[in-house]
């Protein structure tokens, strides 16, 4: 009895044992020890970066901005009837926030610094498109569940932007390490703090409108920064936020092969007039010359051998001025050489545009013709470092030819005006396949420079959020468009940023 009675007693603390095992995850006891539990951040650093620097790239800004048209169909982005808009840019904020959770296991500055920085860059753009978006509560579904995030107004959005920014310059500062993984500056530190620096004062510029409307006095902070803080100053593009390419399965440029180039894309005669009025060499290292100005024998830089397709009348008119060899196409260098050019995220020429505008508007002291000029001569020492065979067309004596030019020189601009719309359009001629929609957002912002429309075209503020957002975040969407557009999800209307 008393063996029977001991087994029992055994039975049941094995029981016991089994039991509380069970109660374990199986997360806790099913790990595999060849499988590490972490990934350092620069794992994930690469690909941040590559996303990031190609994300707003591509031909949609071109036609917006009047450079290219289509001749073989509609292209809603030349008319301003674009419709949703995307938000895979969300997709992108999982590896940031992966990469944040990482830096701070390890105490690393330098990767929170350029995940703060790279969210701020997605928030910018994302917040530009739509107006009201999710932000505070934006890519947490894994870390807190939050599937459904409410959409934050586009001035707390703009106020976490430049708070961001600001700390990632500070976490910068205090860590000197460098940044493995870092394909942009190869891990120089100073760099990025120059880039996010002068990325500051491009955010601040966008709230021009916003001074009396603004928790920040968006006027000091620019001056502030701008007195106080490293910026890009290097004229040969050394400090440039660019991302380079490599003749490399995978690490080549993203329009080469491009089929859309050898059809019917041919250049916007907005955009070739513009540079043919200014007798701005660009052009020869932007378009080819039309099929007729190779057949008369016409020199490659002879500016009558280029020309454009109006805009703004049926597709099929151009496609007849294209059959007959009149219009000029983008220049292959963009499609047939695998390294092409560099996207350029933020640089020393749009920088320079930027404290040019700040000077004219009186928020900061300086000379705004220096900065003018400045920006001129990085674009041009751009293309020259650039565009292979071509850049005897954009070399010092041409340089110096264009800006004596009475289009061109800044003295010939007497009013603030006058000024303003000089510097945007210069800015606004460096921008081909560079900076996405930022010369579109500079017109709705200052009317400059002006683009072509039908009478019957509105101009478009906006894009009319995601279906997918209808579909699975219904209740916060309706509030957001409920807020700011009583209920009209509308591409015509305004948000917080341009009233």
């Amino acid at each position: 009895m008393k063996l029977v009675f001991k087994h029992i007693i055994l039975w049941f603390g094995l029981l016991t044992v089994i039991g509380l095992q069970s109660c374990k995850k199986l997360t806790d006891v099913n790990i595999n020890p060849n499988e590490a539990s972490t990934t350092h951040p620069q794992a994930l650093l690469t690909k941040v970066e590559w996303d990031a620097f190609r994300t707003w790239h591509g031909t949609s800004p071109l036609y917006a901005l009047k450079m290219i048209v289509q001749t073989d169909g509609e292209n809603a982005n030349q008319i301003y009837n674009w419709q949703r808009g995307s938000f895979e840019q969300y997709s992108f904020l999982r590896n940031i926030t992966k990469m944040t959770e990482e830096a701070e296991k390890i105490s690393d500055n330098n990767y929170q610094a350029l995940a703060k920085f790279f969210r701020t860059y997605y928030f910018y753009n994302l917040t530009l498109t739509f107006g009201d978006i999710p932000y505070a509560e934006a890519a947490k579904g894994e870390s807190s569940e939050m599937f459904l995030p409410k959409y934050d107004t586009q001035k707390e959005v703009f106020v976490g932007i430049l708070k961001e920014l600001e700390e990632a310059n500070t976490l910068l500062k205090s860590n000197t390490n460098p940044i493995n993984g870092d394909i942009i500056y190869g891990g120089n530190s100073d760099k990025w703090r120059k880039l996010i620096n002068s990325f500051r004062l491009k955010v601040l510029l966008t709230l021009s409108r916003k001074s009396a409307d603004f928790p920040i006095d968006i006027k000091s902070e620019f001056a502030k920064i701008y007195k106080g803080e490293t910026l890009i100053a290097d004229a040969t593009g050394s400090e440039d936020g660019q991302l380079i390419f490599l003749n490399q399965e995978g690490n080549r440029y993203p329009e080469f092969n491009s089929s859309g180039y050898g059809s019917g894309m041919y250049m916007d005669s907005t955009f070739i007039q513009r540079l043919q009025d200014h007798k701005d060499p660009r052009l020869f290292v932007l378009a080819t010359q039309t099929r007729l100005g190779k057949e008369a024998g016409k020199a490659l830089d002879d500016f009558s051998s280029y020309e454009g397709g109006n805009p703004i009348v049926p597709y099929a008119e151009v496609n007849e001025k294209a059959v007959k060899g009149k219009l000029s196409k983008v220049h292959e260098r963009f499609y047939k050489d695998p390294t092409a050019e560099p996207l350029v995220l933020i640089g020393y020429s749009e920088l320079q545009f930027i404290i040019a505008e700040a000077i004219v508007r009186g928020w900061i002291t300086g000379n705004e013709k220096d900065c003018y000029v400045n920006g001129i001569k990085a674009s041009f020492k751009f293309y020259e470092n650039y565009a292979k065979n071509l850049n005897t067309y954009v070399d010092a004596s041409r340089l110096e030819s264009y800006l004596s030019q009475k289009m061109v020189n800044l003295d010939n601009a007497k009013t603030s005006e006058e000024k303003l719309e000089r510097i945007l359009m210069q800015k606004y001629l460096r921008s081909f396949h560079q900076g996405g929609y930022t010369a579109y957002f500079d017109h709705l912002r200052t009317g400059y420079p002006s683009l072509l429309k039908a009478d019957n075209v509105k101009i478009a503020y906006r894009w009319m959020y995601p279906q997918d957002e209808y579909n699975n975040n219904t209740i916060q969407v309706s509030e957001a468009i409920k807020r700011q557009f009583a209920g009209n999800d509308n591409i015509n209307l305004q948000t917080w940023w341009l009233k």
